[in-house]
């Protein structure tokens, strides 16, 4: 019996230690390395935006010191804000929940599409979807290419760059569609909002 017991005590050691090396040392490793190869590299580290300034992944709606001078390019609203349009709580993530039939929900497209209308100065019909739903994380980073049309020339009157370098800056920060037909052009408006304040110097 005391045999026994040291053979399997020896065994369950010898399988400790195994796994420890097995999944304390070479899992974590591999993990490292793979998070290492070419193209996989920026995602592994938060796909941070040059400069530190936060993550391209994570759409952060700025907030202007004074709203009758905005020189920012703006997300879609967040079901976190307080407001109708945000600033979002980027401390917490997720949708509202509302369906299409919510009057609360048909409330706050309207009022954010007159405010966005307002904020652009064009007709309430001429504001895309996108600006006035929220997306199902709160924080997404991308608009939709006609949504940043609607803001370019608000930027570059407030900023004072050519109408045709905003729209520059708008293109490069365009992405297309994934393999060239999956899903829709989209604009990183993190990217695209440290791009103007470069391009102001």
């Amino acid at each position: 019996m005391l045999t026994t017991l040291r053979r399997q005590t020896a065994t369950g050691l010898r399988l400790l230690l195994v796994m420890t090396v097995l999944c304390g040392l070479v899992y974590p490793l591999a993990i490292w390395g793979v998070s290492r190869i070419p193209g996989l590299s920026g995602q592994a580290e938060g796909s941070i935006v040059a400069g530190g300034a936060g993550s391209s992944l994570i759409g952060v709606d700025p907030v202007p010191a004074d709203p009758a001078a905005d020189p920012y390019f703006h997300t879609r609203p967040s079901a976190s804000s307080q407001g109708a349009l945000g600033p979002g709580d980027t401390t917490t993530s997720g949708g509202s929940n509302k369906g299409g039939f919510d009057a609360e929900l048909l409330q706050d497209v309207r009022e954010r599409q007159a405010l966005i209308a307002g904020r652009e100065g064009v007709a309430p019909s001429a504001v895309p979807v996108d600006a006035v739903t929220a997306s199902a994380s709160g924080l997404d980073p991308d608009i939709s290419p006609a949504y940043a049309a609607l803001q370019e020339m608000r930027v570059a009157r407030v900023t004072g760059l050519p109408v045709d370098r905003v729209r520059a800056l708008v293109a490069d920060a365009t992405d297309g569609r994934m393999l060239g037909f999956l899903g829709e052009p989209t604009v990183n408006v993190t990217e695209l909002n440290l791009a103007v304040r470069d391009a102001r110097g």
